[in-house]
């Protein structure tokens, strides 16, 4: 069985692996406050052209999610979010369980425009009841998107200036942003993120490492006691040099976009050969997650050799399925994939 379903059915990058194995013995202080963590926090400020941001390496994405939510918003405040965002559908209530509603706008590629915001956030205060209301406390978007679309740089600037408009801090999810930075309709860098949102995280755990997330917060208001969070939701890894490692590898030399290219790469094959084959696409994504509208028979026989995600039945006869590349996806399984696509 060759394996598409996702980006994290691999383990980590060999030089992860090798950097590992090589500081296996080094004694260091713990809770990331050893060497490696404080080199991977500078090669990120660099990245990010914000020479005053704070670092922090979490384990996983939904951790990382909940810690900076619930540092952020206060007690009678919620998150708005697309109706297919990660925090509404993928992370099991992490979000209410700390007190915080989702409050979710309609999206059909799983962005959220700046208007929209603007329509909830007034919405809110121009009802004379709000106070009865959870209010509108914070913006979270992913790049690329839970449907592999991504923002472009003008969207993410008219967001970005409605949520200072409206006092709103935004919050980037990163899970997979190397892959949305590889995608050839992305026109942001890291550069630009960092000057248009308040806090974001670049995700690693799907991008070559084994485990782990850098979140950069660039908002001075929401720098303080952001460890105790860490440490009262569980993510302050006594062994903390474990994230620092794999980060100052993947940040060192460039590696975390040769590998996230990589898979861009990947994506687009599989995409084409769809394409070729008559397929339509449920969502027009250029990164690594790619969603062709496949007959229900047909699935059956394509799920003999590759796994792949179910992601939405479109009539009684189709569905729309997920084919998921990463930084390890071999092109010999591509070429499997697309002969067997040619052969339906």
């Amino acid at each position: 069985m060759i394996r598409f379903e996702n980006d994290y059915t691999e383990g980590a990058h060999e030089r992860i692996l090798k950097r590992l194995l090589e500081t296996n013995e080094e004694q260091t202080p713990g809770y990331g406050t050893d060497e490696h963590c404080e080199k991977a926090r500078d090669y990120i400020r660099k990245a990010c052209g914000a020479a005053d941001a704070d670092v922090h390496f979490l384990v996983g994405g939904t951790q990382t999610n909940t810690t900076i939510i619930a540092s952020i918003l206060r007690p009678h405040q919620g998150a708005i979010a697309a109706t297919t965002g990660h925090i509404a559908v993928h992370e099991s209530g992490a979000i209410e369980a700390t007190g915080h509603k989702v409050l979710t706008i309609p999206s059909e590629d799983g962005k959220i425009q700046a208007e929209q915001v603007k329509e909830l956030y007034d919405a809110h205060w121009n009802d004379a009841t709000h106070e009865h209301m959870v209010q509108p406390g914070l913006v979270y978007i992913s790049h690329p998107t839970e449907n592999g679309t991504t923002y472009t740089k003008s969207e993410l600037e008219e967001l970005s200036k409605v949520c200072r408009q409206c006092g709103l801090p935004l919050f980037m999810d990163g899970a997979r942003l190397g892959y949305g930075l590889a995608s050839k309709q992305n026109d942001l860098s890291l550069i630009d993120i960092a000057s248009l949102c308040d806090v974001f995280y670049i995700g690693g755990t799907k991008v070559g490492a084994l485990f782990g997330e850098a979140a950069v917060i660039i908002n001075d208001d929401f720098k303080k006691d952001f460890r105790y969070m860490i440490k009262q939701k569980g993510g302050l890894l006594a062994k903390g040099r474990l994230l620092g490692i794999q980060f100052e590898t993947l940040f060192e030399d460039g590696l975390y976009y040769d590998i996230s290219n990589h898979a861009i790469e990947m994506a687009m094959m599989i995409r084409e050969a769809f394409i070729e084959k008559g397929f339509s696409l449920r969502y027009d994504s250029q990164t690594n997650q790619q969603f062709p509208i496949v007959p229900n028979d047909v699935l059956k026989k394509l799920g003999e050799g590759f796994s792949f995600s179910f992601w939405e039945n479109i009539d009684a006869n189709h569905s729309a399925v997920r084919f998921c590349t990463s930084w390890a996806t071999k092109r010999e399984h591509v070429e499997a994939l697309i002969k067997a696509i040619k052969e339906l």
